[in-house]
């Protein structure tokens, strides 16, 4: 030995066996809660147990390789235990993926028996152990294959006839599947959990139980670290052009793997722990009833304080009282079950709730599970409702007047920072692995092109089926979701030193971004007044160009240089943002965000008085003007962004080209500045004038600013290409809210159309390439000229047809704001303004009387099924349902405080 210090392998050893032993326990008592207390194994059971099987395989493979040598540098490992430490390495690395495999798998199996009506979660839940094993299978087959012949795996010195691909490059692009997967499992179960009806303790409870397996992604990141040092070997090697058996042969692979492999027994070993917790609960239930048993729930049933709602008698007029043949008992009301023989039989439920909840497992479990909304929807036919006060329904985006509005649209125009950081950095990423890599100016064209042909692919595929089914916030999330996939699969990617796969990882993150997008921008065009769309857009989309400010600046000043140590950063750096967008995905789920059905649309867009039903003549045929309005925007919009990425993408070849002193990186953040603050400014402008006039005017700019770049050198073409981005900026914004006005029903599949568009980025910008290829930058900028001019079309056509110009007027919806308005009034007659509803939620929340009514909306589920539901009497009016309503309140607030808790939609 070298040092003292120079050998891993007793570190290793000891920690791989004992999270083999802790593993070993659990499963060991998982077994006897559900084969022996329970009586009742599943399919879960069987895989948990081949899971412990492969574990143990991996961990006793880990262990015999430090009696060989793992975990010591290679130099100081004898010559004939060279060949029995591959071998162990090689067992663990074929054994790794099945492991996880079965771990996961039993999950997911698990997890399909908690909702058999939530169709989104066991959809998701379904593509998720696709993506397990598929995912697994060929990850394996990698692994077994790593060598051709096979035996060259643990062959030393390898051969110079055989062909290896390095083992570390394996297990890194690995590393994205497995992430993603720890992740979907961890939060699938939460949305579940946290709207379930249960005492607070049971519910934290259930939440940490399925949360434990949040330490598996964490331990797969620290497994990772440990690789980063035979990662930075690899890149260097890629640049010295060492490969295959080469790397194989030179690499100190006993001493950095070891960790690597410990930590990927943790890994198995921590998952297989974590599957088992939710299967002991039978056990706990039967030895220590206390740890899961709410102690607080039968005192307050006793005195009518229970979690669960007692509806009084008295809200209920003696006309419905009549119809009910018997009103149910209160689940909370029955006798405790007893804690059970070894004979009983447990079901899901029981798994979710102890034993003074036992009403809750006769429940169907979209009824305890699913949200207000989902259940209104799903269950109308075995679900009913009882609502004694409802003064006040989420109005949908149209009907919002600008206070109301602010809110969401703050909180929507988030994501705008979020695509924009995201875009800003990967025109700086394709540069920097350009280098890395050595790859050519045309494969970071490619690399850019597939980013915009996610966004042809994206909406017109599944992008447009969640939009339309499932609304806005369904985008958000699932646009999140996969841009985070994206972002992870860079991994691999920059690992790989991977053509293919830097192509697959920027299809993937536009796809992403383009499902964003498609929810995204109409919802800030028709949240609000109708008049101010291209204000709102434009507001946000200059949030949106601050990101793409800040990312370049951050990733070429801060993050990395072109080195294969500063690559990895940037990996870590995708990492990070992968994590930041799924926790955002999450948060969005909970935020609280108004929807549009098509039929709200189709009557907001009739509110407005303009000639929908105007029609043109072309030909023996009469089209719609609308019609012909949208088309061209979705022109136009294909043609500016085709533009607009041609003169981005060459930003810095064009600096270089005519001022070569200039510091390219400086002089493209003045212009993106410069982008960013014509769409402040367009918005504010538009609050005044007429959009279409806008529009034209800065087309016009930019087609005469981007003829003028074509020629010239020094400090005057360096200039002109800062004010050709000063004229891009309110271009698209504006283009997709004139587009989009007065479509109605068909507005969310303009808006599909309208996001395709910007597919423009991946046909024109190779365009450019070509020409300024076979002759200079500057003579390319034709193209640029050439497709603004041809975008131009639809400002022209706006500002010369009559019915056009009234089409895309922004016209004031009257109706709206005056009913807005008598509202108000009617609010504040009622001490109900906003602002007093505001001040009552802090004041209510920081109160020491937690039990107080709701002072809005009070809205309760009934246990009752529905021949047996209390009928409304349709010949009341609204007015007197309302007031009866408070009269009940304030009547019977003393009651319902007597009564315990209220959980209120």
């Amino acid at each position: 030995m070298s040092t003292e210090h120079s050998s891993r392998g007793p570190a290793v050893l000891g920690t791989t066996a004992a999270t083999l032993a802790l593993c070993s326990v659990f499963v060991f008592l998982r077994i006897v809660s559900r084969y022996l207390v329970v009586r009742k194994p599943g399919w879960d059971d069987h895989a948990i147990i081949l899971a412990w099987l492969l574990a143990f395989g991996t961990s006793f493979a880990i262990c015999y390789g430090t009696t060989k040598g793992l975990g010591r540098h290679q130099l100081d490992i004898p010559e004939d235990e060279l060949v029995p430490m591959k071998k162990a390495a090689y067992t663990f690395s074929v054994l790794y993926n099945p492991a996880l495999m079965a771990t996961k798998t039993s999950i997911l199996v698990f997890y399909l028996t908690l909702s058999a009506t939530h169709k989104v979660f066991r959809w998701a839940t379904i593509a998720t152990l696709l993506v397990v094993n598929l995912g697994g299978l060929a990850l394996t087959l990698l692994n077994i294959f790593q060598c051709n012949p096979v035996t060259a795996a643990f062959q030393t010195p390898v051969p110079d006839s055989a062909s290896c691909t390095n083992i570390v490059t394996i297990y890194l692009s690995s590393a994205p599947l497995n992430i993603i997967t720890d992740l979907a499992i961890f939060f699938l179960p939460m949305p579940i959990l946290t709207s379930m009806r249960l005492p607070s303790k049971q519910k934290i409870i259930l939440v940490i139980t399925f949360g434990f397996g949040i330490f598996v992604a964490v331990i797969d990141v620290i497994r990772i670290y440990y690789l980063q040092d035979a990662q930075r070997e690899n890149l260097r090697a890629a640049q010295q052009h060492i490969e295959g058996e080469d790397a194989r042969n030179t690499s100190d692979f006993s001493w950095y793997a070891s960790l690597s492999f410990m930590w990927s027994a943790v890994e198995i070993n921590i998952g297989i722990i974590c599957a088992c917790v939710p299967a002991l609960k039978p056990l706990v239930r039967r030895f220590l009833p206390q740890w899961v048993l709410d102690q607080t729930v039968r005192e307050k049933t006793a005195s009518k304080t229970s979690d669960s709602m007692i509806i009084p008698p008295q809200l209920v007029d003696s006309k419905r009282q009549s119809n009910l043949q018997s009103p149910p008992t209160s689940p909370l009301t029955r006798p405790p079950p007893a804690l059970g023989g070894a004979g009983d039989e447990m079901d899901v439920m029981d798994f979710l709730t102890s034993p003074d909840m036992e009403g809750m497992s006769n429940i169907a479990c979209n009824e305890t599970v699913a949200t207000y909304a989902t259940t209104a929807r799903t269950r109308r036919n075995s679900m009913a409702f009882f609502d004694f006060v409802d003064m006040e329904r989420k109005k949908n985006i149209t009907l919002r007047s600008n206070r109301e509005s602010v809110f969401p649209i703050a909180m929507v125009t988030i994501l705008f920072f979020i695509w924009g950081f995201a875009y800003g950095l990967l025109d700086t990423l394709n540069a920097r692995f350009q280098e890395v890599a050595h790859m050519s100016n045309a494969q970071t064209i490619g690399q850019h092109s597939a980013y915009f042909l996610g966004y042809i692919v994206g909406p017109l595929s599944f992008g447009r089926i969640v939009f339309r089914r499932w609304g806005f916030k369904a985008c958000y999330m699932v646009g999140l979701t996969i841009y985070a996939c994206g972002t992870l699969i860079f991994w691999p990617s920059a690992v790989l030193t991977s053509f293919p796969a830097f192509l697959i990882s920027n299809f993937i993150v536009g796809l992403g971004l383009s499902t964003l997008e498609l929810g995204a921008n109409p919802f800030i065009c028709l949240c609000g007044p109708p008049e101010y769309a291209e204000a709102r857009l434009n507001l946000s989309q200059g949030v949106q160009a601050t990101g793409t400010v800040v990312s370049p600046l951050l990733a070429r000043k801060v993050l990395f240089k072109a080195s294969a140590q500063n690559l990895i950063d940037v990996q870590w750096a995708y990492l990070g943002i992968a994590f930041f967008t799924i926790l955002l995905a999450i948060v969005y789920y909970y935020v609280p965000l108004p929807e549009a059905t098509d039929e709200e649309l189709e009557n907001a867009a009739a509110r407005i008085p303009i000639p929908r039903e105007a029609t043109l003549a072309i030909g023996s045929k009469h089209v719609k003007v609308i019609w012909v309005t949208l088309g061209l925007g979705v022109f136009s919009q294909f043609c500016y962004v085709g533009g607009q990425e041609s003169a981005s993408t060459s930003f810095a070849e064009y600096v270089t080209y005519v001022m070569p002193s200039l510091d390219t990186v400086s002089h493209q953040a003045i212009g993106h500045t410069a982008f960013a603050a014509s769409r402040f400014l367009a918005a504010l402008v538009n609050i005044w004038v007429t959009p279409r006039l806008v529009l034209l005017f800065v087309y016009t700019g930019a087609i005469a600013f981007s003829a003028a770049a074509m020629s010239g050198a020094g400090p005057t073409p360096a200039a002109i290409i800062i004010m050709v981005m000063f004229f891009e900026g309110p271009l698209f914004p504006l283009i997709y809210a004139q587009s989009l006005r007065g479509l109605g029903k068909h507005t969310k599949d303009a808006s599909v159309l309208l996001t395709a568009a910007i597919g423009g980025g991946a046909v024109l910008a190779p365009i450019t390439y070509a020409v300024s290829e076979s002759h200079n930058i500057q003579y390319a900028y034709c193209v640029v000229v050439a497709t603004y001019a041809a975008g131009a079309l639809f400002p022209i056509w706006l500002n010369s047809y009559p019915d056009a110009r009234k089409l895309a007027a922004p016209v004031r919806d009257e109706q709206t704001r005056r009913e807005s308005e008598a509202e108000d009034e009617r609010r504040e007659s009622i001490g109900m303004s906003e602002k007093s509803k505001r001040w009552s939620k802090i004041r209510n929340r920081w109160s020491k009387d937690k039990n107080r009514l709701p002072e809005i909306e009070h809205r309760e589920r009934r246990s009752w099924s529905e021949g047996q539901a209390p009928r409304h009497d349709s010949s009341q009016t609204e007015r007197s349902v309302v007031a009866r309503s408070l009269r009940a309140h304030g009547a019977l607030e003393e009651d319902f405080i007597d009564r315990g808790s209220v959980h209120s939609k």
